[in-house]
């Protein structure tokens, strides 16, 4: 089961999906564009633990974050 965490000022909120089922594997693909469109940037950790930024959606990356832009003050 893949994982789609979004972080926002209430916390997070996860999306789990099957990556085998084609509807929800376009639902997830779906709310990557549509997040990313507003400005959240999209992170998927590598085996070895390094964080990637995905600029397109991964339909194998078993988990994907994605956290607000930061806006300075």
């Amino acid at each position: 089961m893949a994982t789609q965490i979004v972080m926002d000022r209430s916390g997070d909120t996860r999306h789990n999906f099957d990556a085998n089922d084609a509807d929800a594997l376009l639902e997830a693909e779906e709310r990557f564009i549509e997040l990313t469109g507003v400005g959240f940037t999209a992170v998927v950790r590598t085996a070895s633990g390094e964080a990637v930024v995905k600029r397109t959606f991964d339909p194998n990356a078993e988990e994907t974050l994605f956290f607000p832009r930061l806006v300075g003050g």
